[in-house]
């Protein structure tokens, strides 16, 4: 039978209390946020000031041929992503889990859901709509736009700051593709980043969303 040292029987003992402490002591102050930051720059540092940085006008179409602008989303919270109808790979996760939400907030007003096609030379109003039915959304809570691409792209990147590879390679002819739910609030500054594929964030971002609805 193999012994052990007792120097080295303690460092285990230690190393085992910390890994679990730490994963204890995250979620507990999760649970105690009562405030989220505001995130002013595609590096998604953290600022507790006032917001400097707000999502920028829009104009696009939704999947009733109706126009959605900035104005359709004042004074609402509202989480955005960014998807396309025919892809295969992360989109279907996203749009179940934005079902979900959707399905959360059905009956809260104050909360709404904003997905921009990235790509809108396939995605016409026709194939959102068909879209839309398929994935049982709400007109009233859960936008699909479509509209320039130019457009889309530039909000993506300046506005929403979601094309982590555009902040690497500065390269615009990247095609657009991210797993990330952004969290905004009724004045249209951003409060939160949440990959949108995975239970816990979800859940995360559930519990940002009532703090948000608590801010005066």
């Amino acid at each position: 039978m193999k012994s052990y040292s007792l120097p080295l029987i303690l460092l285990i003992s230690i190393l085992a209390f910390s890994c679990t402490g730490k994963g204890a002591g995250a979620e507990n102050r999760e649970d105690e946020i009562t405030a989220l930051p505001y995130f002013n720059s595609a590096d998604f540092t953290p600022s507790w000031e006032k917001g400097s940085h707000r999502i920028p006008d829009f104009a696009f179409t939704n999947q009733n041929g109706e126009e959605i602008t900035e104005e359709s989303y004042r004074g609402k919270i509202y989480v955005a992503d960014f998807f396309f109808t025919i892809c295969p790979g992360i989109c279907p996760k996203l749009t179940a889990n934005m079902e979900s939400l959707q399905e959360a907030y059905l009956s809260d007003e104050e909360v709404m859901f904003l997905s921009h096609s990235v790509m809108p030379w396939n995605d016409s109003v026709p194939v959102l709509k068909e879209y839309a039915i398929e994935h049982q959304v709400n007109d009233a809570k859960w936008n699909l736009v479509t509209g320039d691409v130019e457009a889309i792209y530039s909000i993506a990147r300046e506005g929403y700051f979601a094309d982590e590879d555009f902040t690497k390679t500065l390269d615009t002819s990247n095609f657009i593709h991210t797993e990330n739910f952004v969290l905004v609030d009724g004045q249209g500054f951003i409060r939160g980043v949440y990959n949108g594929t995975l239970e816990m964030d979800l859940e995360r971002l559930k519990r940002h969303i009532e703090i948000l609805k608590k801010e005066v």
